[in-house]
């Protein structure tokens, strides 16, 4: 019982009950201190009006009216006269006089604490009014012996009272936290562990349905955490089947390549010019294609293998990129233009850097020729003190909000219609392989720029 909410709500609301009982208990025992003595003064008061009707009292008489009062002697004021109304020898000292006329609540709290304290009675002086106007002022004097056995009385059945008080109320409250807050908390754990077991069972997604709005945004934020995380189960499981697909494509395409790089070798000798120009650019296609392939097999996973290092001119990189774009879609007012130093020698994995370079151009030239107007892609180039930059920019329509914010990401980063949103992840995560970064300068409707930033020896950019 100890170890649930409701168990703690209902001794925690016991016990707080309690202490507001126990602070009222106190003020209540010094209130029925002062009654006990008022009353005492009222039966006084009554018992010495028996000296009103006649001026000599049988001693017996006497004796009686002051046992049944409680008291040992009664001195009324009367018409600005003291007068011992009746008396009886007192069988002690006089130990402490209390005026209830005019007594705060804390000096009577401190007085109830003290006589409760006191185990042995005492003799005391307590002075009040007369009730009914009898008098001025009427005095007695009394023993406290019965006064300590009523407060203890008192006090038990306070004390049961407020017992019986707390438990009903921590009986109505447990019942009403438990229907209005550990139900549905439980409701709720329930679902988690349900859905923990199978999480690519969209079934199992809890639906809002509390009331509370605590309650409901914790349903809310739960229903939204388990929605995206089957999204991305599935999504990791189609990419897993994709994985395999990609590696049997990539055994057979790699057969296939190879055999047409033996035609090259053919076309080579060809009396065109035209075509013996090219055939060298089809060559380190068919080239990189192979590799890509072999890699694919080789590793198996998504990452790229580490850079192989080598100091090349990257303007003749940056030539076979254009050089193969424009051949890819002639049919549209698209210009290529570049500024790369022809002397500009970098140092990185040369077909790392063409995939990197080719895929910016290739999204650049298919964002342009999917808006249906005339663009125009840049490259350039610059070396500085730590390593060396590279721009690729180009005047399409820019980067819908969807595609900025899942640039970088696998399948998520997709600006058309049938791209797969690889491009983009693919160069950055080659481009972070040689310790550099690529990052989107700006984007807009007057076109988009990519910077590279490759660092020079073991030096690494953030």
């Amino acid at each position: 019982m100890f170890n649930t909410l409701s168990g703690r709500f209902l001794i925690l609301t016991i016990i707080f009950v309690m202490l507001a009982e126990v602070l009222i208990f106190v003020p209540s025992m010094a209130r029925f201190r002062q009654d006990f003595y008022q009353s005492h003064l009222e039966r006084a008061q009554i018992a010495s009006l028996t000296l009103l009707a006649n001026d000599m009292l049988d001693p017996l008489l006497e004796a009686e009216l002051l046992d049944n009062a409680g008291v040992y002697n009664v001195v009324l004021n009367r018409d600005e006269v003291r007068q011992l109304a009746l008396s009886s020898p007192i069988p002690g000292m006089v130990e402490h006089t209390y005026d209830l006329r005019d007594t705060g609540i804390v000096m009577l709290i401190v007085d109830a604490l003290a006589r409760f304290a006191k185990t042995e009675p005492e003799i005391v002086r307590v002075i009040g009014e007369p009730v009914l106007q009898g008098g001025l002022v009427i005095e007695i004097t009394m023993p406290t012996d019965g006064l300590r056995a009523a407060m203890i009385d008192y006090g038990l059945n306070i004390f049961l009272l407020s017992l019986l008080i707390s438990v009903v109320t921590a009986g109505l409250l447990f019942l009403a936290v438990r229907r209005l807050m550990v139900q549905p908390i439980e409701k709720l754990v329930g679902n988690m562990m349900r859905y923990a077991a199978q999480p690519d069972d969209g079934r199992r997604i809890i639906k809002p349905t509390a009331s509370a709005r605590e309650l409901r945004q914790a349903e809310e934020a739960l229903h939204s955490l388990q929605t995206d995380l089957t999204q991305s189960l599935k999504q990791r499981e189609r990419l897993a089947q994709l994985g395999e697909a990609v590696a049997k494509i990539s055994h057979d395409l790699r057969n296939i390549l190879t055999s047409a790089q033996l035609f090259t070798d053919r076309i080579e000798t060809s009396d065109d010019p035209t075509v013996r120009r090219l055939a060298p650019k089809l060559e380190n296609s068919i080239r990189r294609a192979v590799s890509l392939c072999e890699n694919t097999l080789s590793f198996g996973r998504a990452q790229e293998p580490a850079p192989v290092l080598g100091r090349f001119a990257l303007a003749n990189l940056v030539d076979d990129v254009l050089e193969g774009e424009r051949l890819a879609d002639q049919d549209h007012d698209l210009s290529y233009t570049e500024d790369v130093p022809a002397g500009l020698m970098i140092n990185a994995d040369a077909e790392q850097m063409f995939r990197v370079i080719s895929n910016l151009v290739r999204n650049a030239r298919q964002a342009i020729v999917a808006s249906g107007n005339p663009g125009e892609i840049n490259l350039a180039a610059t070396e500085t003190d730590h390593g060396w930059v590279i721009h690729v920019t180009d005047t399409g329509p820019g980067l819908p909000a969807k595609a900025q914010e899942h640039l970088f990401r696998p399948f998520q980063g997709n600006v058309r219609k049938g791209g797969a949103g690889l491009g983009l992840a693919i160069a950055q995560e080659l481009v972070r392989g040689h310790g550099g970064t690529l990052e989107l300068e700006h984007t807009g409707p007057d076109g988009t720029a990519f910077k590279i930033t490759l660092p020079k020896g073991d030096e690494t950019f953030s």
